[in-house]
């Protein structure tokens, strides 16, 4: 089982609240693969939880590192990368 990690700069001009937290969950939920995700050298919480990505505290321009386990990890993260990259509130 293959683990891969990505660090990526938030996107969202109003950053990772609510309804970007909740299409990150959501998307990590349908991958079907254990994700994590950190802030900075802060503890790394389940990445599917939107209360777990809310609390993160992360801004716009903030980097956050995803760390996803399973065969497939790689392409999980180039979609979770993006949904994270994207601004949400345009």
């Amino acid at each position: 089982m293959s683990i891969a990690t990505r660090t990526i700069r938030i996107g969202s001009s109003n950053g990772l609240h609510a309804r970007p937290a909740k299409l990150f969950a959501q998307a990590v939920k349908d991958a079907g693969v254990p994700v994590t995700i950190a802030k900075g050298s802060g503890a790394p919480a389940n990445a599917a939880s939107i209360l777990g990505v809310i609390a993160l505290g992360a801004e716009k321009g903030d980097y956050v590192t995803l760390t996803a386990e399973g065969d497939n990890a790689e392409s999980v993260l180039d979609t979770l990368a993006e949904l994270l990259t994207t601004d949400h509130d345009e």
